[in-house]
């Protein structure tokens, strides 16, 4: 009896385990969705942002404001005295974003270099066998030619002839005492 219940429980499918037959059930994420791509694009438009001199005068004017706001202000108006240690906060903050962005762009850059590099070595191969089968069919052509009758040829063989005709005609000119040969006949 205990063995007709193992045997039991061996066929019975496991509802534990999950159907290939149908979608799994979606998990909750702890972090949130973002598209990668455009998180890529947005990236390399600030940095390419803060490769400009644009952003270096708007930084440079910032930081002048800042400045001689907390210097010339009233007291009560100053939100950072002199040692300035907002202003350094900000430009570390600044900077710890900058980079990584920056970072992040030329990874793209260097990926979209590196995809460029193998369709041109790509069509460089296929621009040598196409120059490669083109230099044989050049040659084969020629070889043809060389055996085919040109113009100038026949023009020199005909003319070796006329001088050869010409020089025996000198050799052994014709004899008029007969009369024609077509009367004879």
């Amino acid at each position: 009896m205990a063995a007709d219940r193992d045997r039991e429980n061996r066929a019975e499918p496991r509802t534990s385990r999950f159907r290939l037959d149908q979608p799994r059930v979606p998990r909750t994420k702890l972090l949130p969705d973002y598209d990668p791509e455009a998180f890529g694009r947005l990236s390399e438009r600030i940095a390419r942002f803060l490769g400009t001199g644009r952003f270096i005068v708007w930084m440079t004017v910032v930081i002048i404001l800042w400045v001689v706001w907390n210097i010339a202000a009233p007291d009560e108006l100053r939100f950072d005295q002199y040692p300035f240690i907002f202003l350094t906060l900000m430009l570390s903050l600044q900077a710890s974003y900058a980079a990584p962005l920056i970072l992040l762009a030329q990874n793209r850059q260097d990926d979209r270099d590196r995809v460029n590099l193998e369709q041109d070595r790509k069509q460089n191969e296929r621009s040598i066998a196409d120059t490669e089968y083109l230099t044989r069919e050049i040659a084969s052509l020629r070889m043809g030619l060389g055996e085919v009758a040109t113009r100038d040829w026949i023009r020199s063989e005909l003319q070796d002839l006329v001088k050869e005709l010409e020089e025996q005609h000198a050799v052994f000119p014709q004899e008029r005492s007969r009369g024609s040969d077509v009367g004879d006949r």
